[in-house]
Formats: C-alpha cells, structure tokens, sequence
C-alpha cells in the first residue's frame, strides 16, 4: 500500500477538483469514503460512473443530506476521520448542518478541507464560476494563447486541478501534519483564484526584474522564443522543443543543419520571428518519426507531441509504469512514486451508494443501524444495490 495507508478522509461529492483530490489521497493508499447524493447531481460532464476516472479508488455510500439522519451519519463518519472534503459554496455545508462546527463537537483533531474558486470569504465568494473564471482572475490565463488573438483556456488544468485540487491535497497533509502535534483540526481554505496564482510566482519574479512582458506570445516561455515552443512535421504532426540553455540550443542548431549558417543570437528578440520561420521550414521537411529518430534521446530537449491515446504508448511512458489500465480501462496511474511504498489504484470509479452497506458497516455501523436508516430514506443502499451498473 501507498504511503497514506493508515489515513481516513471522508469526501463529499462534487465535481471536478474535489475528486481530484480525493483520488490522489487514495492513489497514495487513504482510504476514502465518498458521500454521493441518493439522486444524480445532473452537475458537471455527465458520463458512465465507471468511465468517471476521477472516482475511482474508493468506496460511495448514498446518503440523503437533506434528511436529519443523513446529516447525522455523515457527523458520525466524520467522527472516524483524519479530514473531510467539503465541495460546497460558503455556507451551504453550514446550512446543511455538516459544517466544521459540527463536525469538531465530533472529532476536535478533523481537518475540515474546502475548495471553491474564490475561496469562503470576499465580494465573490459565494458567486458561481468555473476554472476559467478564477484563472482570469489570478492573471494566468492573460498569458496563455497568441500574440494577435484571445486567450486560450489551457483546458481545465490551471485552475481546478493545478491551483484547486493539489493546492487542496496539500493543505490537507499539512494541516494534519500540525493536528499531530497540536490535537486540533483547522479549515483550509483553497481558492483556485490563489492556487493559480501562487502557480504562476516564477513570473511574477520575472515581471518585477524586467524579463516578462505582459503581452502574449512575446517572452521566452509563452511560445515567442524559437527555440521553445512546437513545430509542425511532415505528416501533419507536431514536435516539442525546448533547447533554452546555450549548450542545448547549440546541440538543437547541429541536428536542424543550422550551425553554419549565419543566424541572430539566441536571446536577440528581434530575431526570434525570421529564426523561428526557419526552423519551422526545416522540421516541416521530415515526418514526426522521422525527428524523433535524430533528436529523442539527445539533450537537444525535445518530445513529440503525443495525443493521449498515444501517450501510454511511449516506450519511456511503458518502461515506468506510468499508465495502467484498471477494469479496461486505459488511465493515468499514481504519481509520485516512492521507493518503498508503492501507491496503486484501489478499485474503478463506483457507482453512486455501491458500497453504502459495506462502507458503513466497516466504519462502525451495525447491521441494525444501516436497515434503519435505509427504511428512514436516510441512506440509498437498497436502490443502488437493486441498480444496474452502467
């Protein structure tokens, strides 16, 4: 087991970055339980449970949080563990009475994890948004995309899942870390706005000394520099090249066939746009294939650009393990790795209130406590185990 093995997080259902976060703890050996709704949420990318990769690794019970029986199995659970995450608007979970209020009458030393994009407190606090939103509002995303066009969302990856949910699993491990030593629990509050912001401190460093303009695609990491940013090959394909330091851009002039020729020096901006309209003549001449066979391998730093069905493919990605493929289906594995501990995924995604009998049972229910609060509609295990999986 992974290096959480020992640790009990309970998760409160949401989408996204939350599940994220859940995954990762439980990737590293946490055992989480995931408290799903009794009905479908209809919130986020709808898609089969057992193709929600995010899920996977942990038990769902079904609990009806409306219902005061439901609140109270979730302040009893909570009761039994090392943190809880909490994916809610501010308040909501006040209002619903499994705030970290209630929460520590229960268990003093529980660290009570929330996410939101722009954090509990502040004039947009409890206001809707997704990722988008909250890196716009950090200063990340004015930086990504071309010099004459809009801003490109980098997928989701900035805000939900870089500056939400690791910032999340992070705070989590520290406040616990503390609870230790202090016997007291705490809240972290994670905002995605922060999270992408604290994400992007190296530029702001850069900005304050004068090496970063704030115009897009004009800097040495935002796709203006030749030497770093991605050709089109031959076949319609793409390379990656990021030759920045001097050794290595002349290493990447020696494979391209440009040493001899006369050309700007490496860090002359005004010459980035003739250099990079050259090298892109050259690599256009051969097939992605064909550049890896001259530059993979070499420092020249490069990669081709792999869509992810290719991606597990890789020889480098297949020697370390860093796909596997869990109930069919192909996937990201754990990361990081450790050397004694080895993390793994504990079981695909479950179907919302798949484990509730089980899961409760295991964390202290009696079989007569379960039956009750399942005839009280509290919990939803009967319908979910009559369901058929999808």
């Amino acid at each position: 087991m992974g290096p959480l093995k020992g640790l009990r997080v309970v998760e409160l259902a949401g989408i996204g970055p939350g599940p994220f976060c859940a995954m990762l703890l439980s990737d590293m050996g946490a055992e989480v339980i995931r408290i799903d709704r009794r009905e479908p949420s209809g919130l986020g990318v709808q898609r089969p449970h057992r193709l929600d990769l995010l899920n996977r690794g942990r038990r769902s019970i079904a609990v009806d949080l409306k219902h005061p029986k439901g609140v109270e199995t979730v302040l009893r659970l909570a009761a039994g563990a090392d943190a809880l995450i909490e994916p809610f608007r501010p308040k909501v979970a006040e209002r619903l009475g499994v705030g970290p209020d209630e929460c520590w009458k229960r268990n003093p030393r529980l660290v009570y994890g929330r996410m939101t994009g722009w954090g509990q407190t502040g004039p947009l606090a409890e206001v809707a948004g997704h990722d988008l939103n909250y890196i716009a509002l950090s200063g990340a995303l004015n930086a990504i995309g071309p010099k004459d066009g809009r801003p490109v969302p980098p997928l989701n990856l900035v805000g939900d899942f870089g500056g939400g949910a690791l910032y999340l699993a992070f705070g989590i491990m520290s406040a616990i870390w503390e609870a230790q030593r202090s016997g007291k629990g705490q809240v972290v509050d994670v905002s995605m706005v922060e999270g992408a912001a604290s994400l992007a401190t190296g530029f702001w460093g850069m900005l304050a000394a004068g090496m970063w303009i704030e115009a897009r695609e004009s800097n040495i990491l935002d796709g203006a520099a030749p030497f770093y940013g991605t050709y089109e090959t031959k076949d319609g394909k793409y390379v990656s090249l990021c030759s920045i330091e001097a050794k290595f851009y002349q290493l990447m002039l020696d494979k391209l066939g440009l040493s001899g020729e006369t050309l700007p020096k490496q860090m002359d901006k005004s010459g980035w746009t003739a250099l990079r309209t050259r090298v892109a003549s050259i690599i256009k001449t051969k097939t992605r294939d064909e550049w890896c066979q001259i530059m993979e391998g070499t420092d020249v730093c490069f990669a081709p650009v792999l869509s992810f069905t290719e991606a597990p493919q890789h020889p480098h990605n297949k020697a370390r393990g860093s796909f596997v493929e869990v109930d069919g289906v192909v996937q990201p594995g754990p990361a990081p790795k450790f050397s004694r501990t080895k993390p793994a995924v504990q079981r695909p995604p479950a179907q919302p209130g798949e484990h509730t009998e089980e899961a409760l049972r295991d964390w202290g229910f009696s079989a007569g406590e379960i039956e009750a609060l399942s005839e009280a509609g509290a919990i939803g295990w009967r319908e979910a185990h009559a369901g058929a999986a999808d």
